[in-house]
């Protein structure tokens, strides 16, 4: 590979990156928001599916963008991006904490009462969710190579899925049951909660294999990779 091609996957693996992180900060911001989509009339332990936390919308993505990082980068590359996802969770965290303190004015268009309403649960949220996080990225990480080396690079649809759903099932079970715990969520949405947040992430995970295929292909053509072929930076 020439400089060139490594300068030009240096900048691709630094905006993927940059993508994991914003999509990991905001799903801890906006995760107090839940929504609605009814496909069919059912509900589960008296919870419709799906009533979802909408920080569900940008967290797959991370999953998606590991991946990619996984196949083409390596293992190493992903635990990488994992690692500096959370030392930004941390930061953002610090800021919020620091921006509660502060008094709001009184021509302030948000005031203090209505800011900790919001982001009053941000601190328990982020905590529950680097704990998730942490353990739910690196098991997808590791199934992910693992049925790589098992297949010899081969069936990218199996891996994909397969380390998605394991390690998104751990991630929602643990952090619906942090939040109950702490009380931000009533225990008795759980078993629904859990469910509909699962499943919605299965769905989520089989509809971005399609994605996978293409931006693997694209790496391949630009960097002329073969089958199992990684980047190496260095």
């Amino acid at each position: 590979m020439t400089l060139r091609d490594k300068l030009a996957a240096q900048r691709i693996y630094l905006l993927l990156g940059g993508l994991f992180i914003t999509s990991l900060v905001v799903s801890n911001l906006i995760f107090q928001k839940f929504f609605y989509w009814y496909p069919i009339d059912i509900e589960f332990f008296d919870t419709k599916l799906f009533e979802i936390s909408v920080g569900v919308l940008p967290y797959p993505i991370t999953f998606l963008i590991t991946d990619l990082i996984s196949e083409i980068y390596g293992k190493k590359r992903a635990n990488d991006v994992v690692v500096v996802g959370i030392f930004a969770s941390l930061f953002s965290l610090l800021i919020i904490h620091v921006s509660s303190l502060v008094p709001a004015t009184s021509w302030s268009y948000v005031d203090d009462k209505m800011f900790n309403t919001v982001f009053g649960n941000t601190s328990i949220a982020v905590f529950a969710s680097m704990i998730t996080y942490l353990f739910a990225q690196f098991i997808d990480i590791q199934i992910y190579h693992f049925w790589k080396r098992l297949t010899f690079g081969r069936y990218l649809w199996l891996r994909n899925n397969f380390s998605t759903w394991f390690s998104q099932f751990i991630d929602t079970f643990t952090i619906v049951f942090l939040l109950c715990s702490f009380g931000i969520i009533e225990w008795q949405n759980f078993k629904g909660l859990v469910l509909s947040g699962f499943l919605f992430k299965v769905i989520i995970a089989a509809c971005d294999t399609p994605f996978l295929y293409f931006g693997v292909y694209l790496f391949r053509k630009r960097f002329r990779l073969k089958v199992n072929q990684e980047i190496d930076l260095l």
